[in-house]
């Protein structure tokens, strides 16, 4: 069953010549069509997946490979693709077909990627669970009542599933995480800048950083060498080699300092959470790995920030979708403003008009110093307390969330409570550092716990390299929701 092994091991079948690119992708096709009721796609494209395919066997006959010739990904629906819906998950753009491709679908693509289709998303993703799509909540392999994370749940649950071997996602405040945590899956949200936003539909844009969703540490090092790179067309990307992505594998743990934040250990963290977290701890040590303290004394103070400064950004980038050039436009309007007005508000969801409002009336005269500004500040000094951490040790570790994946609808009626469950990976997007999430174990009811491992600015290798190491000791990541 070609859908049991990972990306890695099914390039190296396509290049043995074990597997051909269209069988595999005609196998991972039929299995989205078996498994629609995950709901993790929002559009499949099995035309030009097999096309794609039948082009990558051709070069596989001639012993041609770029690095992931003939593999089929799927990308999250946030990501411009050429020809094809890209709806960010939103009735605003439920028609809207892009001109253009995304960098990160053109890097791929050029890498040999077959796009089977576009995941399911929170809309514009702005959420924490994949409920607030308008083509329907996403449901998690590992128990269809539960939610699989958001925003970035419809390319998580495609590959815990095994419907297909790696996908793409985007993280604003632990949207490629969080769901890699509840999935079981190992979810890398880069350094800002390691990797080009140009054709990424915008949320936050100083916050917004595209990553790779996989089975293993290998697996996303493999996407992201790929996906990574300077871009001209992108102003915050920066020029920095990936050769130290693939050099970090090979590292030695013996003498890596992991730092423990005692703000990453309180009572708020479930004890089934908290006890898994602890014995992944024990195997690094057993590895070669001190665990050192440290302190992040801001880091409370992350949701707050957060929910300021990126609610600020997404008004101010959602104004472009007006029902004039692109995206729903309403047919009750009667003047210019009523087009606008209730364009607006037929097309955007109750969460997307939420934060649209908390951030206009966050930059709006006599609150802009208030709130805006304070929140800038305090980004600042978290940012801080990483550096100082980062003084005594090399890769900072705690749960990727406080519990496991919750109930569908458990927390959609309460905010305040769905943000919480970004405390602990908001704080590395407002420092513009990389964050890993790893399979840990399993709680009580079966289901996965996340690990997040954070790293130096640019420092992904290392990250990928700690990771590597444990799953080579562990088969967490191996693990497959029953029925699939």
């Amino acid at each position: 069953m070609p859908h049991r092994h990972n990306l890695t091991t099914l390039r190296d079948m396509l290049r043995r010549r074990e597997i051909s690119s269209t069988e595999l992708t005609h196998h991972f096709l039929e299995r989205i069509d078996r498994h629609s009721d995950l709901n993790a796609f929002i559009t499949v494209d099995e035309e030009g997946a097999l096309a794609a395919a039948q082009q990558a066997d051709k070069h596989l006959a001639r012993d041609e490979h770029a690095p992931l010739t003939g593999v089929p990904l799927a990308h999250k629906d946030i990501f411009c693709t050429q020809g094809l819906l890209t709806s960010c998950g939103s009735k605003m753009l439920r028609n809207f077909i892009s001109p253009y491709d995304a960098t990160v679908v053109e890097r791929l693509a050029k890498a040999g990627s077959v796009l089977v289709g576009k995941t399911n998303m929170d809309e514009f993703a702005m959420g924490s669970s994949n409920e607030t799509s308008h083509f329907g909540p996403v449901h998690n392999p590992w128990d269809l009542q539960r939610v699989p994370g958001g925003s970035s749940g419809g390319s998580a649950a495609a590959v815990a599933s095994r419907l297909v071997p790696g996908a793409t996602g985007t993280d604003t405040g632990g949207s490629i995480r969080q769901p890699a945590a509840f999935c079981g899956l190992t979810g890398l949200k880069p350094s800002y800048g390691r990797v080009s936003r140009y054709g990424m539909i915008a949320f936050a844009s100083s916050l917004d950083q595209g990553g790779p969703l996989a089975l293993s540490a290998e697996d996303a090092a493999l996407l992201l060498q790929c996906m990574a790179g300077f871009d001209s067309r992108d102003s915050t990307s920066i020029a920095r080699d990936t050769a130290d992505i693939d050099e970090g594998l090979k590292i030695n743990l013996h003498g890596l300092r992991l730092g423990l934040p005692a703000e990453f250990f309180d009572e708020s963290i479930d004890n089934a959470v908290l006890t898994r977290v602890r014995e992944a701890l024990g195997i690094f040590e057993r590895l070669g790995a001190t665990l050192v303290d440290v302190a992040l004394p801001n880091s409370a103070a992350g949701i707050p920030c957060y929910y300021v400064i990126a609610p600020a950004e997404a008004s101010s980038n959602l104004s472009r979708f007006d029902g004039v050039r692109f995206g729903h436009r309403s047919d009750q309007a009667s003047d210019l403003l009523t087009l606008y007005e209730n364009s607006r508000a037929e097309g955007f969801g109750e969460e997307v008009k939420r934060r649209i409002l908390i951030g206009t009336y966050a930059l709006s005269a006599g609150y802009y110093d208030a709130y805006y500004l304070k929140a800038q500040k305090i980004r600042r000094v978290i940012a801080q307390d990483f550096s100082k951490a980062f003084e005594q040790c090399d890769i900072i570790v705690g749960p990727t969330a406080p519990t496991t994946a919750f109930s569908l609808g458990e927390k959609t009626q309460d905010p305040v409570a769905m943000y919480l469950n970004d405390i602990f990976t908001n704080t590395v997007n407002l420092a513009g550092l990389p964050g890993l999430s790893i399979p840990a174990g399993l709680d009580e009811a079966g289901l996965p716990v996340g690990l997040q491992l954070i790293g130096q600015f640019m420092d992904e290798g290392r990250l990928l390299g700690a990771a590597h190491r444990f799953q080579q000791a562990t088969d967490w990541h191996q693990l497959v929701p029953k029925g699939f």
